[in-house]
C-alpha cells in the first residue's frame, strides 16, 4: 500500500467541469417542543433558515471549496430558487453555466431540522424540457476544452438524457470523466474513465453478492464490459474499494463519528476529480477522497471539505 498524500498538491490549477442534475438545498431549523393536537406530529416551530447547493451544483462547490477552478453546467428553473442557486454559485467561486428553462420549477430538496436531526424532507422537482437539453449538449461540447476534469453527476432528475453522447465527446477531447451514476443501466456509461456506485447502486447492476471474491468478480466484469479505466464502490461503514485493470485496492471508512452523511459521495467524487486533475495516483486520489468523506460525515447537511482539512500544514 502506498503512503497517504500528506504534502497538498497544486488544487488550483485543476479545471473541473461538473455536470449534471442541480438542486437547491433549503434547511429550515426550529425548536421541537410539543406534540401537534391535530395529529400525531411533532411541531417545529423555524428559528433559522439556510440554503446550500444541492446535488452536481454541490460537487461544484466542493471542488472549489479544494481550491479547484470549478464550472457548472446545468439546468435550473426561471424563479427564485434559481436566481438563489445563481447567487450562491457566484459567492462560492464557481463558474456558472445555468440553462434557464421558464417552462420548471428549480430542485427543491426542503429538510426540517429539529434537535439537531432531520424531521422531514419534502422535495419539489420537473425534469428539463428537450429544447433546453439540447442547447446544454451544444455547450457542454464547447466548454470541453477549458476543463481538465469532467463530473457528470447523475441524480436521475432528467438533466443527463444525453450522457452517452458527452461520456463519448469528452473521452475522444482526452479528458479524465468521472460518473456518479443512477438507475438500472450503466451502458449510457460506457467508456467513462470512471464510475462511482455506491452498494445499492451496485446491486442494482450486478446483483447481490455472498463473498468478497464474488464481488471482486462481479466490478471487475462491469468494469470491463462497461470499458473503464475503474470503477470506485462507496461502501458507507465498509469505506471504498477501488477496482482498476487486474487489482484492487480497499480502503477502510475512517474511524469518526457519522452525523450526516447526505453529499457525502459529493465530496468523495470532487476531491477524486482535484486530486486527478493533479496528477495524482489512482491509490493517492481513493485515499485522500475516503479522508474527506470521512470528515464531511462529521458535518450537518451538505458540506464540504477544505483543503486545509485535508492537507493540514
Amino acid at each position: 500500500m502506498t503512503t497517504s498524500v500528506t504534502v497538498a498538491p497544486a488544487l488550483d490549477q485543476v479545471r473541473i467541469l461538473v455536470v449534471g442534475d442541480v438542486m437547491l438545498d433549503r434547511y429550515w431549523f426550529g425548536d421541537v417542543s410539543r406534540i401537534s393536537p391535530e395529529a400525531p406530529v411533532p411541531i417545529v416551530r423555524i428559528e433559522k433558515r439556510e440554503a446550500r447547493l444541492g446535488g452536481a451544483a454541490n460537487v461544484a462547490r466542493n471542488a472549489a471549496a479544494l481550491g479547484a477552478h470549478a464550472g457548472l453546467l446545468g439546468v435550473v428553473g426561471d424563479d427564485e430558487a434559481g436566481d438563489e442557486v445563481a447567487q450562491l454559485l457566484e459567492s462560492g467561486g464557481i463558474h456558472s453555466y445555468l440553462k434557464r428553462d421558464a417552462a420548471i420549477s428549480t430542485i427543491i430538496k426542503l429538510r426540517v431540522i429539529g434537535r439537531q436531526q432531520q424531521m422531514v424532507r419534502i422535495d419539489f422537482e420537473e425534469a428539463p424540457t428537450d429544447t433546453v437539453l439540447r442547447d446544454k449538449l451544444v455547450q457542454f461540447k464547447a466548454l470541453l476544452n477549458d476543463y481538465d476534469v469532467i463530473v457528470l453527476s447523475d441524480y436521475a432528475k432528467g438533466s443527463l438524457v444525453n450522457v452517452a453522447d458527452m461520456v463519448t465527446s469528452a473521452r475522444a477531447a482526452g479528458k479524465v470523466v468521472m460518473v456518479d451514476p443512477k438507475g438500472d443501466d450503466f451502458t449510457r456509461y460506457m467508456g467513462a474513465t470512471v464510475l462511482t456506485p455506491n452498494k445499492s447502486e451496485m446491486r442494482r447492476i450486478v446483483g447481490d453478492w455472498r463473498s468478497e471474491e464474488e464481488l471482486t468478480a462481479k466490478a471487475q466484469q462491469l468494469r470491463s464490459d462497461l470499458k473503464l479505466d475503474a470503477l470506485l464502490l462507496t461502501r458507507s461503514e465498509e469505506g471504498m474499494t477501488l477496482y482498476t485493470e487486474g487489482e484492487q485496492f480497499h480502503m477502510p471508512a475512517q474511524a469518526r463519528e457519522v452525523f450526516d452523511v447526505s453529499g457525502a459521495g459529493d465530496t468523495v467524487i470532487a476531491t477524486m476529480a482535484a486530486m486527478l486533475g493533479a496528477g495524482a495516483s489512482w491509490q493517492e486520489a481513493v485515499q485522500t477522497a475516503n479522508r474527506a468523506g470521512g470528515i464531511v460525515v462529521g458535518k450537518l447537511g451538505t458540506a464540504t471539505v477544505t483543503r486545509e482539512e485535508l492537507f493540514p500544514a
